[in-house]
C-alpha cells in the first residue's frame, strides 16, 4: 500500500524536468515539427504538439502518430538530430524555480530528478541553467534506449540516492506519467499546475497535491 503524503516525513525530493523545472515547450515541439516535415506529416499546428511535451517519445510517436516498431525508432532518430543540436536549448527555468530549490536545500532535504529524458540531455539543460548542484543525483534514460517507463526512472532514482523509506519520499511533476510512476513505486505525488498538465489532468491521475507555484512545493517551511 502506497504511504499517505506527510510532509513531516519527507527527507528526499524527486523532480520531473520537462514543465516542473524547466519551460521546454519552445525545443520540443521545434524538435517535433522539424521530425514531421521530415517525414512529409501534416496537419500539426504548434498547439496541438504541445501534448507531445511531457510523454516518452516512444509513447509520443506511437500513440499520437500511431507507428509502428520501426517507425517509431526512425523518428526518435529524426527528432534528434534537431534536438541535440537546438531544441535542447531552446528552454527556460521556470521563475522561483532557483529560490525554491535553495530553500528546500537549506532545509535539509534531498533534492534528485527523475526524467523521461535521455540523461545525458538532462545533465546538459541542468548544467546550462547553473541548477546541477541542487541535485544529488540527474537520472533519465540511456540514449537510444526509449523502453525505460516512468516508473524504471523513478525506481531507479529511489535506488541510487539511498531511499530505504519510501514515506520519506515524494515525487513533483506536472503530467499524469509523473504520478502514475510515482504511484507505481509506492510513493506520493505532487502535481504542478505551472506545466503542460491541466488541474484537471493531475487530479484524473490521483495527485496526492497540486500546487500552482514552485515555492509552494512542499508548502511553508
Amino acid at each position: 500500500m502506497m504511504p499517505a503524503l506527510d510532509k513531516t516525513k519527507i527527507k528526499y525530493i524527486l523532480y520531473d524536468l520537462d514543465g516542473t523545472l524547466t519551460d521546454s515547450a519552445r525545443g520540443i515541439v521545434n524538435s517535433f515539427k522539424y521530425c514531421l516535415n521530415e517525414l512529409g506529416i501534416t496537419g500539426w499546428d504548434d498547439e496541438a504538439l504541445l501534448k507531445f511535451v511531457g510523454p516518452p517519445l516512444r509513447e509520443s510517436f506511437g500513440v499520437y502518430l500511431g507507428m509502428d516498431e520501426n517507425g517509431v525508432d526512425n523518428a526518435i532518430k529524426i527528432y534528434r538530430t534537431y534536438y541535440a543540436d537546438k531544441g535542447i536549448f531552446e528552454n527556460s527555468i521556470y521563475d522561483g524555480i532557483p529560490e525554491a530549490l535553495e530553500r528546500l536545500r537549506e532545509a535539509g532535504y534531498i533534492q534528485a530528478v527523475a526524467t523521461s529524458k535521455p540523461e545525458v540531455y538532462a545533465k546538459k539543460i541542468l548544467e546550462k541553467f547553473g541548477l546541477a548542484g541542487y541535485f544529488e543525483d540527474i537520472c533519465g534514460i540511456p540514449l537510444g534506449d526509449e523502453s525505460m517507463t516512468k516508473a524504471q526512472v523513478i525506481a531507479q532514482s529511489m535506488e541510487r540516492i539511498g531511499v530505504t523509506d519510501k514515506s520519506a519520499v515524494v515525487m513533483v511533476g506536472d503530467r499524469d506519467y509523473d504520478i502514475k510512476g510515482a504511484h507505481l513505486n509506492g510513493i506520493p505525488c505532487i502535481g504542478v499546475t505551472y506545466g503542460y498538465g491541466s488541474r484537471e489532468e493531475l487530479e484524473s491521475a490521483g495527485a496526492d497535491e497540486i500546487v500552482a507555484e514552485p515555492g509552494d512545493i512542499m508548502g511553508n517551511l
